[in-house]
């Protein structure tokens, strides 16, 4: 059974920054690409940022030039490092690992505010 566990959300204010962590365990046997996706009250989920095993990265347009993802697959974890923060990236947070299978975690929460 493979397990996502989210780690690293809370409140913090505009212009702060946070740093999410995922780590996966369980019966992984490869993993060819790992990110985050958020979802506000109301809204769809969106894709934040993704990894690749080679590195590609894929972001949002929303976060480009405030968000960093990096992964250390051997470990099988992957982190966003979220620099100014504004109250529209207020959300649930969610680790996505994609493999043989796609896996997501529960979910850490991101709130931004004054």
């Amino acid at each position: 059974q493979v397990q996502l566990v989210e780690s690293g959300g809370g409140l913090v204010q505009p212009g702060g920054s946070l740093r999410l962590s995922c780590a996966a365990s369980g019966s992984i046997f490869s993993i060819h690409a790992m990110g985050w996706y958020r979802q506000a009250p109301g809204k769809q989920r969106e894709l934040v940022a993704t990894i690749t095993r080679d590195g590609i990265t894929n972001y949002a347009e929303s976060v480009k030039g405030r968000f960093a993802i990096s992964r250390d697959f051997a470990k099988k974890m992957v982190y966003l490092q979220m620099n100014g923060l504004r109250p529209e990236d207020t959300a649930l947070y969610t680790c996505y690992l994609g493999g043989l299978n796609d896996y997501w975690g529960q979910g850490t929460q991101v709130t931004v505010s004054s």
